[in-house]
């Protein structure tokens, strides 16, 4: 996905209340894209996240530490994304370790790689790791990458959770991948959501003629089509920038829910161009609200549309995700769509560690740690699915209210993990 995804995939995903110009035109290049494209316990249960029990006095000592890799995009397209995933994930591993950045006295010590989007240079970065002793790697902002990096590490008996990459093959992709957020079908079932049973329903996908568009209206096809709508979509060439045609398509074709999953320069225009049609007074138009950056994009039409959202800061309403925004907050950032996925990558690694006591030594024994394990995460109650390690857990539905840099999310509905599971899909190796 790039973070693939579903629905404003990941594109790639910034709208502080004064967002500068720059922040503009980073939204551009991202809006889209992860919208396809974020514990002393036992291994198996639910259980209050984060609690390694090693004390400030315990770090400081003798034993062998715990190397972990994070190969992520701190340059590149996906870059906002990977500022956030590294931010949460810092702040997961000072929450779930009581401030001490060990377990069982064995120091976690974190290597960053920047692949800068690129799946070679992740895979690069990957290898080198693993060539010093790193037993446990994350990050993978791109599903492009993830879909790479998963195999090494299968190939190395290494443990690895992707994050923001959303391409629904992570999940089951082999025993040794896990992933930190949520995946295209959690996605598309929200979607779904807003127009309740598809049976019969008539559904449109507006989207650009390439590879993230096409993939898109297969996946819609995929599971609303499977439930019984009728899918039909209306692909712009990439380079179209008189948008005004494809919207006209859009509302000629009367759907009960036009599904818009659109990357790039020209979002600004295409949502101007659906809104002089006024297709949104005959259909519900639904996409994927990205990063904060993004929310100016969507100009006099953003009160309009109906969003589905991985997270966005404050949704949850959680105790996990105050620590967090507090932690991030005393940092310098700001949580965004992308934040839980780092801190919920950090939770899983020191709950997988602190299972074994304080080693990593042990893939499989990580890996077993990890699944069917059910947690307090940011978003609430999440569950690492034993069969092929799909993360079961809550999405939104979001409106934006305002405009410009005024314009300002709230959640309409939480959906639970059962309203949004994926189907499982055997582990492949």
């Amino acid at each position: 996905m790039r973070s693939s995804s579903s629905i404003p995939r990941p594109a790639a995903q910034p709208g502080r209340a004064s967002a500068l110009p720059t922040d503009r035109r980073v939204g551009r290049r991202l809006l889209a894209a992860a919208v396809g494209g974020l514990l002393v316990v036992s291994a198996v249960g639910c259980a209050k996240a984060g609690t390694a029990g090693s004390t400030a006095g315990d770090a400081g000592g003798g034993k062998n530490p715990v190397k972990v890799g994070l190969v992520y995009s701190k340059t590149g397209p996906l870059a906002a994304y990977g500022k956030q995933y590294l931010e949460g994930f810092k702040a997961g591993l000072d929450y779930a370790t009581k401030g001490t950045g060990a377990v069982d006295g064995h120091k976690i010590e974190i290597a960053e790689q920047d692949d800068a989007g690129d799946p070679a240079k992740a895979v690069s970065a990957a290898k080198d790791l693993i060539g010093k002793g790193h037993k446990i790697l994350a990050g993978s902002t791109a599903s492009g990458v993830a879909l790479q990096v998963g195999p090494i590490a299968a190939q190395n008996k290494v443990l690895f959770i992707s994050g923001p990459a959303a391409a629904d093959k992570v999940t089951g992709l082999n025993k040794y991948t896990f992933r930190s957020g949520r995946q295209s079908y959690q996605d598309i079932r929200t979607a779904a959501s807003f127009i309740g049973d598809a049976k019969g329903k008539k559904v449109a996908v507006l989207a650009q003629d390439n590879a993230f568009g096409q993939a898109n209206v297969a996946a819609v096809k995929a599971v609303l089509g499977g439930q019984g709508a009728t899918v039909e979509s209306v692909l712009a060439p990439p380079s179209a920038t008189d948008l005004t045609p494809f919207a006209t398509q859009a509302k000629s074709a009367k759907p009960d829910l036009l599904f818009v999953a659109w990357a790039g320069e020209t979002a600004s225009a295409l949502w101007t161009s659906l809104n002089q049609q006024d297709v949104f007074a005959s259909t519900k138009v639904v996409t994927g609200l990205d990063l904060a950056a993004s929310y100016p994009l969507f100009g006099p039409a953003a009160e309009k549309i109906s969003f589905l959202n991985h997270y966005f800061d404050g949704a949850a309403g959680t105790e996990v995700e105050k620590a967090m925004t507090a932690a991030v907050g005393k940092a310098g950032g700001k949580p965004d769509i992308f934040t839980p996925d780092g801190f919920t990558a950090a939770q899983m690694v020191v709950h997988a560690i602190e299972a074994n006591k304080g080693s990593a030594e042990d893939t499989d024994a990580l890996v077993k740690s990890l699944e069917g394990w059910s947690f307090d995460g940011v978003k609430g109650k999440l569950t690492i699915r034993a069969e092929d390690h799909a993360l079961l857990q809550p999405m939104f539905q979001v409106k934006l209210t305002g405009t410009g840099a005024a314009a300002k999310p709230t959640v309409e509905q939480t959906l639970t993990a059962d309203q949004v599971v994926p189907p499982a899909t055997p582990i492949a190796g």
